[in-house]
């Protein structure tokens, strides 16, 4: 009686789906969390105006399908301890469990998936995909952690990440590549402190929303978009530099995770796996670079017909905007201070 939409009854579900997957004692009834989880998500991904969304949907619900398969299928052999073989091959059954969760959220190899998946979708549910539906999987690794494995994996999903952003004209494929980046950096910081990774997720999920946000807001969906807009240059100027924030750019607000984790490793004499990251991570700085550069530095037209009442809200984003550009410093301040 009191809900108006069934998108809201979805959205319930999508969040009980993955609090039971955190809080269950048994992987049985992380399983059942990550299944409610998924088929909560579908109908918020279809929308009968768009083909596109639904065959991405479609993808997406194959691609899980298969995951949680590999998922439950390892917890079988996990439990059986009447065969010899299975007890032998322990180490073997927990890395099939890392693999299923990590083809889950998309993180490199197992990323085919995630940015075809990405480009069809709406912003909002794009924002659903790289934020909410990572934490789940993300603390279910926490629970069962092959480091070795999680160091392969954090170098090639950085890697893929770095390179995979190279050339693309579609902003939900580039913030796709990004994700896989980012995922790297929790994956990595997860082998030593949880509170680092849980930390970084935080920060990642809050600059992700704000450009996720000015990206809805404005309509914008292909890189060429962001050069003919008509828009305030004061804002142009802020959505640019959440960009270089989500990249990593000191003084800005996603520095600090990064540094957070470089000292993390440092303090555990890893100073090779950080001069890798960094590395990796200054190439996915350089498209971030390249996209602002040519938008403050080449004159293109302005579109005269836009609708200048299209652009609502413009003062919350510039609060949010001002959070991600001031953030580092405040938070710098704030920590001396203490």
């Amino acid at each position: 009686m009191f809900i108006n939409s069934p998108k809201i009854i979805f959205i319930s579900c999508l969040i009980l789906g993955t609090l039971l997957a955190i809080s269950s004692n048994s992987w049985l009834g992380a399983w059942m969390g990550l299944e409610i989880n998924l088929l909560s998500f579908i109908p918020l991904m279809s929308n009968l105006k768009n083909i596109l969304s639904n065959e991405s949907s479609l993808k997406y619900f194959l691609v899980q399908a298969l995951a949680s398969s590999i998922l439950l299928f390892s917890v079988i052999l996990f439990f059986i301890n009447s065969s010899y073989l299975v007890i032998k091959y322990q180490p073997l059954n927990q890395l099939m469990i890392n693999s299923a969760l990590l083809l889950k959220m998309g993180a490199a190899p197992f990323h085919f998936w995630f940015p075809s998946v990405m480009e069809n979708l709406s912003w909002m549910n794009c924002l659903i995909l790289m934020s909410w539906q990572k934490l789940a999987p993300l603390m279910l690794i926490s629970y069962c952690l092959n480091n070795k494995f999680m160091y392969m994996i954090t170098l090639i999903s950085l890697t893929v990440g770095a390179i995979g952003g190279f050339n693309q004209l579609n902003l939900r494929s580039l913030m796709a590549y990004s994700s896989i980046s980012h995922l790297g950096w929790m994956l990595i910081s997860m082998i030593y402190s949880e509170f680092m990774w849980i930390m970084y997720y935080i920060f990642y999920v809050i600059l992700s929303t704000i450009i996720v946000l000015f990206f809805q807001s404005f309509s914008l969906f292909f890189m060429n978009q962001m050069y003919s807009m008509n828009l305030n240059p004061y804002l142009k100027f802020m959505m640019m530099t959440n960009m270089l924030s989500l990249g990593g750019l000191p003084p800005f607000l996603g520095f600090m995770p990064k540094l957070m984790v470089i000292n993390l490793l440092t303090s555990n004499q890893m100073y090779f796996m950080v001069f890798i990251m960094v590395m990796l991570t200054l190439i996915t700085l350089f498209y971030y670079l390249r996209i602002t550069y040519s938008a403050f530095m080449l004159m293109y037209p302005s579109l005269k017909w836009i609708n200048s009442n299209l652009y609502t809200n413009i003062n919350f984003h510039i609060y949010l905007n001002i959070l991600s550009i001031l953030g580092f410093p405040l938070i710098s301040l704030i920590y001396n201070l203490c």
